[in-house]
């Protein structure tokens, strides 16, 4: 097997790479078949394009949704709602941000840095670190609206961005209660793969690989992109991407980026994806508590492992959910299987006191 197909196939067993796209853009005519309806809008909610700095002095993009009829002079709890990996806030996030509106939060989905309508340079880059400050800098944003009470923040992390706000939680105890919803733990894929499938050595020629492009484009060299969900299905494409396919690839979730090549979209720069090695994020998960965290996972979800190992791991208050039948790419919009109900009633216990 020669090295560009060596890494071909490694990234088709991180399939926690698989998600996301880049830029500003419209979707095609939505496919609602199944429960799923990811670009939901609801007449009970006004949302706002809204726009931060975080620490590093980059400009995050944002939704904000505020229930219609939302006493703006009083203090209202709030809750953060970040996407999946390399996706942006038009995929999933935005249709977890109208649901808990409606349900009376102030919510706000954001673009990390790096993907959609946020800065950063170079276009899919993987930064654990940044995405974590992100999640901070979207409480920053919101803490000091005059209709949000600080104390009462939340957040939402789908995917990949459960790691991402597990790691933010860990050092910013301003986030009072964190939902995790069909989480990867991001570094835990890339190391190891889906149930232990990669070996040590399979991961050294990735970084061997990444190591070698960094001298490509520190001369000038084009960037390499890896991973990612496939554009096209043939009688050997696996049942993950398959799924993955059925999100990103379709109306179902597809989203036309105006300012990146749809080629692109759920591909992270090789340079910058091995810096998911180093990333650890249920390490000291223990020390969130006595925040309190909710887990929740499909049934058949090929990533329930990552959601099971962080509750292990977790201390009390916390809680595993199982939504009875569903799989990993499910809870991204299908109706009939997110558990918006239950979000509810964690979040209203946790930061409204009911």
């Amino acid at each position: 097997m020669n090295k560009n197909s060596f890494i071909t196939h490694c990234f088709r067993i991180l399939t926690a790479m698989t998600l996301g796209m880049t830029g500003v853009g419209v979707a095609s005519a939505a496919d609602k078949s199944n429960g799923a309806d990811n670009f939901y809008k609801s007449e009970r909610v006004i949302m706002q394009k809204v726009e931060f700095k975080n620490q590093y002095n980059m400009n995050v993009a944002g939704n904000l949704f505020i229930p219609k009829g939302l006493k703006q002079s009083t203090k209202n709890p709030a809750i953060i709602v970040g996407h999946p990996m390399g996706a942006v806030k038009e995929q999933s996030a935005n249709l977890y941000a109208t649901k808990m509106a409606e349900q009376g939060f102030v919510t706000l989905s954001l673009d990390l840095s790096f993907w959609g309508e946020s800065e950063g340079q170079p276009r899919n880059a993987v930064s654990p670190d940044i995405y974590a400050e992100d999640f901070s800098a979207a409480v920053d944003f919101l803490g000091t609206r005059p209709f949000v009470d600080k104390e009462r923040i939340g957040a939402i992390g789908i995917c990949g961005s459960g790691s991402f706000v597990i790691s933010a939680a860990k050092i910013d105890q301003r986030m009072k209660a964190i939902a995790t919803v069909s989480m990867y733990d991001m570094g835990a894929a890339f190391r190891n793969g889906l149930r232990h499938s990669q070996t040590v050595e399979q991961r050294k020629q990735i970084f061997t690989a990444a190591a070698e492009q960094r001298y490509v484009e520190f001369t000038g060299g084009e960037t390499k992109y890896v991973g990612g969900t496939v554009h096209q299905l043939n009688a050997d494409t696996d049942p993950i991407q398959r799924e993955f396919y059925d999100f990103y690839r379709t109306p179902r979730g597809e989203f036309t980026p105006k300012s990146s090549s749809p080629a692109l979209t759920t591909h992270p720069t090789l340079t910058s994806v091995v810096k998911f090695a180093n990333f650890y994020p249920f390490t000291d998960i223990e020390t969130i508590s006595p925040r309190p965290m909710l887990f929740i996972t499909g049934e058949n979800a090929h990533s329930r492992e990552f959601s099971e190992d962080a509750y292990k791991k977790a201390t009390e208050p916390k809680e595993l959910y199982i939504v009875p039948g569903a799989g990993h790419v499910d809870l991204y919009d299908r109706l009939n299987y997110i558990p918006f109900e239950k979000l509810a009633s964690f979040f209203s216990k946790y930061l409204q006191g009911n």
